[in-house]
């Protein structure tokens, strides 16, 4: 039975980490995410999991992997100047295939920017959070709802391909407070996923967590059972031991990517299409601004506008064989992307769909109205 609560998203994220198995937090606080980390302190010791608030963003997400390596489900929070911060420990997980989920409240920036306002300013970041060559996971909700259910398949998808996975909210998805309806918990705890474990025929001192197809993530097993390997953030062989040897480093960074890239219908592509069967127009939309967008096609569709809307859940790697069909069914001038930045996915769409959308950019930390996407929509002649 569908469970209906009063809560925000950010308590939403929270519990929805509990619910996917979570037992780890390790963070730091910073505004508009403070109270993701402020709920798992309440509910983690419930469910006998451990919260600890470190001295730094840095020192959050390090006992947070540590806590990942260990094989306890794990969580780190924070918003934009936070993951600049995290930045080099992110790398490791992705080197180390260490599964971490990372929820991103995004607010006003660069720098310190605007704290307390909203912006999708952290849109590119979630692509490339650090150096070098990697396939970044990055959901992004655009209801209460689905704070607590990208959360939980964000936590399955670290588990399953072995890597961290960020959630995009922002400052009004986070601080909204409302009624929400979720999934039956039955029903979230039997697709809980958890990673996969060592074939038990291996001895323990032959096995070798990175000796694996060149399409499927490695098998690591906790730390402390027996096991010898080893985890560093260098390039590294089967056994995760340094090397500089050509062909495997080579072949480590694209198993990097193959393991994603093979995985991405299946399992990663996610997406809303809003009123598109008949629709004339399009809106393409994202995380909060898509709730002002869905608002501006209801009442356009009372006028008489057939308008509709494409809303990419997983941005990256973005769902474009969907996104390039739909994108052959409208010009470029009758396509509207609002955005909380300056144009920061608008360039992904412009690639899948080979036009580029009419942008409406606003970057000031205030949210896009229902009026505003309707004002410009005249412009563009509706």
């Amino acid at each position: 039975m569908a469970r209906e609560v009063i809560s925000s998203g950010n308590e939403l994220a929270a519990k929805a980490a509990i619910d996917a198995g979570c037992r780890f937090f390790g963070g730091y606080p910073i505004t508009p995410s403070s109270e993701v980390a402020h709920e798992m302190s309440v509910l983690l010791p419930r469910v006998g999991g451990k919260f600890i608030q470190m001295e730094d963003e840095i020192g959050g997400i390090a006992v947070a992997l540590g806590a990942s390596m260990s094989g306890v489900k794990s969580m780190t929070n924070t918003s934009g100047p936070g993951i600049s911060l995290k930045a080099e420990q992110i790398g490791l997980g992705f080197m180390t295939e260490t599964p971490l989920v990372i929820t991103n409240v995004m607010r006003g920036g660069p720098s310190t920017g605007l704290p307390t306002r909203v912006q999708q300013g952290d849109i590119n970041q979630a692509k490339a959070p650090t150096h070098g060559d990697y396939k970044s996971i990055t959901f992004c909700p655009g209801s209460l709802e689905e704070c607590y259910t990208e959360v939980v398949r964000a936590f399955n998808v670290a588990e399953e391909l072995m890597t961290p996975v960020f959630v995009l909210l922002d400052e009004t998805l986070g601080h909204m407070h409302g009624k929400a309806v979720l999934p039956d918990l039955e029903e979230v705890q039997a697709s809980i996923v958890d990673r996969a474990k060592p074939d038990p025929s291996i001895p323990k001192e032959e096995f070798k967590p990175f000796d694996v197809p060149q399409d499927k993530p490695a098998v690591i097993p906790p730390m402390f059972q027996g096991y010898r390997f080893h985890l560093t953030g260098l390039h590294h062989g089967p056994t995760g031991f340094p090397t500089e040897d050509a062909e495997i480093c080579q072949n480590l960074i694209e198993r990097l990517h193959r393991k994603i890239d093979v995985r991405r219908k299946d399992l990663l592509d996610s997406y809303e299409e809003y009123m598109l069967d008949d629709a004339e127009w399009l809106i393409v939309a994202y995380g909060s601004v898509s709730r002002s967008a869905r608002e501006a096609i209801n009442r356009l569709r009372d006028q008489g506008v057939k308008i509709g809307m494409f809303r990419p859940i997983t941005l990256w790697p973005s769902p474009e064989e969907k996104m390039k069909e739909i994108g052959e069914r409208f010009p470029a001038e009758k396509i509207l992307m609002p955005e909380l930045n300056m144009g920061q996915y608008i360039d992904e769409v412009e690639r899948v769909m080979k036009k580029r959308p009419v942008a409406l950019n606003k970057a000031n930390g205030r949210p896009i109205s229902p009026a505003e996407i309707i004002e410009k929509l005249k412009e563009m002649g509706i």
